[in-house]
């Protein structure tokens, strides 16, 4: 008999619970029998892009998400036209709908999304008074603008100027209402909003500001505004667009604690054993966040927990908001007013309409702001997100030589869209080795710009990039190049790849004790690398290969790491420092990091020799981005950068991660060598290796963090196999011998 899967319901079929399926269906596709209750009569479409079927840019179709034949296909259960009215936390779990529905649960996800926020101003239940938050207020609105020419949008935030962008396009004369002195007060300055302002007035709208809307006038339909001062304006269609409320009704009935939204801890679960909350109806520590990016975070994080993955909990998430208004780019990003932080720098070109601001708390950047041009994004994030030093900005406005020139200077590993965690190298990658030739094929391959859309034009500006011959991706090598590989030597009709293939699956035959002995000589053991042909021990250039593979298998996560002479493959060294780091960080904390990294590799041979330097902050600059690894110190922890090289051809080391602690460091550290060993050709140097399989590849195993701790213990296993075998690694390897050789050597100070 089958065993029975443990049953998951989601309430809410929106982005964020969504989300959390598809990361489930990642980890573990068979875990679940898996149900949706959706409210809305559609399958899971992007919220962020209403806007856009309002003005007539996309239709509903675009805008979906997932299908009906994605849930279909995945075996789930999806229940729309569906609310949930009631929560059985007993012992027996249950889930009831309006309309009778009884769906028992083992597992159960609140991704309730919000409500559009109804202000107490009289008249606000009048008809003619929309919200706008989901595709029946699209519909509403579009409907009534065949007959409507005035309307009016209370709310001068994103979604209140979204909403008169499309009434404008509707043909509709179209003011907006907001209370504060100037538009969207929560993520820009004055400056930014003041240039906002007179580049959507060029646009056809018009703004009333700093006036508090009194009630909504008209015998049961709406015609008009009365303002606290006394003045009016007259409207046939109101729009309130002035924020959103989470819905936590449901929960609280069911005596799940909330406040403001549904209340998790940092593994998203509530205080009701079970039961768990995402998106913008959770709250957590503090915050319930109601933007794209923290609610896939949550998302990730909740799959791991729920698959038995080990992953990092939720620690909340820097608020940006990166979005096209109208057309005029607009990036901002944390503590941006001048009440929370200092600033930094500041610039303005009021002839091209650039406007640039970065804050800072105690010399670390906290904050942003970018009018006009957000090429600089990305990496501005990145810096608010480790806290970086003041020192790590770059000078200007960041728009010179515009989106091109941005495109192309723009680091490998940047996140071009963070919502989708997508960086530079992956379009890269997408364009030139899967030739697709416009942003709408990269978001469909990719990922990027397929969420909030703020993204977009960088999106589109490497791919033309890219396009133009002018970038690179590592490409991935076709069977047929693999087999047309000049040969090694003269013994073997194979190149590298290929001769790692066949001693992999010649050694299939062989015992442990067997290569354990191998490098004494194999003919007569039927070992052959050629059919019908037994392996004569080779020379000197394929000879150290063969033993190497026989000895320390790659890619089945299985290894002996026997270690002779024969393998030419010295024990791991990594010296100890011998002076304090620096200022900012004690000296043993850089020490214990050295120590560990040399203990894990103290047994083991590497294909190749390894560079390796340990920073302790931005005050003990050692080489760190031109190193194979190099470990630094951040305000958020250690940076982690690879593939870096500092003899000719130099090459810039890439940016893969940040590790919050000494533990962190040492499994990125640790992950990676073991990732190196298993993928690598013996004799290819850290840096090749990593030019050839490429930055995405790399930084998507070190970035899973239940992938990161498998490589970290494979390699102690290794580590712990090998030091029972021989009692001293250094006096059987040879150093003196010719040929390339594990040596990790640290560089730190």
């Amino acid at each position: 008999m089958l065993k029975q899967k443990p049953k998951l319901v989601v309430i809410g079929n929106g982005m964020a619970g969504i989300r959390c399926l598809e990361e489930i269906l990642k980890l573990a596709p068979d875990r679940f029998e898996m149900t949706v209750i959706g409210e809305e009569r559609h399958p899971n479409y992007n919220r962020m892009m209403l806007s856009k079927v309002l003005q007539g840019s996309s239709s509903f179709d675009e805008i979906v998400l997932n299908p009906y034949e994605w849930y279909k296909e995945h075996g789930i259960a999806l229940h729309t036209g569906e609310r949930a009215v009631r929560i059985r936390t007993g012992e027996h779990r249950e889930v009831e709908t309006a309309s009778g529905l009884c769906l028992p649960w083992d597992h159960l996800i609140i991704a309730a999304g919000s409500s559009a926020f109804v202000p107490p101003i009289p008249g606000a239940d009048k008809s003619g008074v929309i919200s706008f938050r989901n595709l029946e207020d699209c519909a509403a609105m579009i409907r009534a603008s065949g007959s409507v020419r005035r309307a009016a949008v209370i709310g001068g935030g994103l979604l209140g100027l979204e909403a008169a962008r499309g009434l404008l396009n509707l043909g509709m004369d179209t003011q907006v209402v907001h209370n504060a002195p100037f538009l969207m007060n929560r993520q820009l300055d004055e400056t930014a909003a003041r240039l906002l302002q007179k580049e959507l007035e060029r646009q056809g709208m018009r703004f009333r500001l700093n006036t508090t809307t009194a009630s909504i006038t008209g015998l049961g339909r709406a015609k008009g505004l009365l303002f606290a001062d006394g003045e009016r304006l007259q409207a046939d269609l109101v729009v309130l667009a002035v924020g959103i409320t989470p819905n936590t009704e449901l929960a609280a009935a069911s005596g799940i604690s909330s406040r403001r939204g549904i209340l998790v801890d940092d593994g998203l679960q509530t205080n009701m054993p079970g039961v768990y909350a995402l998106g913008e109806c959770a709250e957590h520590r503090g915050i319930a966040y109601g933007l794209v990016a923290p609610l896939y975070e949550q998302a990730k994080v909740l799959a791991n927990r729920l698959c038995g993955a080990s992953g990092d909990a939720y620690r909340g998430s820097t608020l940006y908001t990166r979005l096209k208004v109208s057309g005029v780019e607009v990036f901002s990003a944390g503590e941006i007013r001048e009440d929370q932080a200092e600033v930094a720098q500041r610039t303005e070109d009021g002839i091209r309409g650039l406007y640039r601001k970065v804050t800072m708390k105690e010399g670390r950047i906290v904050g942003a702001i970018l009018y006009g041009d957000t090429a600089e994004s990305g990496s501005l994030l990145k810096l608010i997100g480790q806290q970086a030093s003041i020192e790590s900005l770059s000078s200007g406005v960041g728009a010179g030589g515009g989106l091109q020139a941005a495109a192309a200077s723009l680091p490998e590993a940047d996140a071009v869209c963070a919502c989708n965690e997508v960086s530079k190298s992956a379009i890269m990658q997408a364009v030139i080795s899967d030739g697709l030739t416009s942003a709408d094929q990269v978001k469909r391959a990719t990922g990027a710009s397929g969420s909030c859309g703020g993204c977009r034009p960088m999106v589109e500006a490497l791919v033309e990039y890219a396009k133009s011959g002018a970038g690179s991706a590592p490409a991935a090598r076709s069977d047929r190049e693999e087999a047309a590989e000049e040969a090694l030597c003269g013994c073997v009709p194979f190149g590298r790849a290929g001769l790692k293939a066949a001693v992999q699956a010649a050694r299939l035959g062989l015992s442990v004790s067997e290569r354990a002995s191998a490098p004494i000589g194999l003919t007569g053991r039927g070992f052959r690398l050629i059919p019908e042909q037994e392996w004569t021990g080779g020379c000197e250039i394929c000879r150290p290969a063969v033993l190497y593979y026989l000895q320390t298998r790659s890619g089945d996560h299985a290894y002996e790491s026997e270690h002779t002479e024969g393998t030419r493959a010295c024990k791991a060294h990594i010296p100890m420092r011998e002076e304090p780091s620096d200022r900012y960080l004690p000296a043993d904390a850089v020490h214990r990091i050295e120590a560990r990294l040399a203990r894990s590799l103290r047994s083991v041979g590497l294909p190749g020799a390894v560079d390796a330097a340990v920073s302790a902050g931005p005050h003990d600059p050692r080489g760190i981005a031109v190193r194979d690894i190099g470990l630094g110190r951040c305000p958020a922890g250690w940076e982690l950068y690879a593939g870096g090289h500092a003899e000719h051809p130099v090459r810039a080391g890439e940016w893969l991660g940040v590790a919050e602690n000494e533990e962190e460091a040492v499994l990125f550290g640790q992950a990676l060598l073991q990732l190196y060993r298993e993928q690598a050709f013996y004799g290819e140097a850290l840096w090749e290796w990593f030019e050839r399989v490429g930055l995405r590849s790399v930084r998507e195993i070190l970035l899973d963090r239940a992938l990161r701790e498998e490589l970290a213990w494979r390699l102690g296993k290794d580590a712990e196999e090998a030091a029972l075998r021989a009692e001293d690694v250094i006096r059987i390897a040879a150093p003196d011998a010719p040929g390339p050789h594990a040596e990790l050597k640290s560089v730190s100070r």
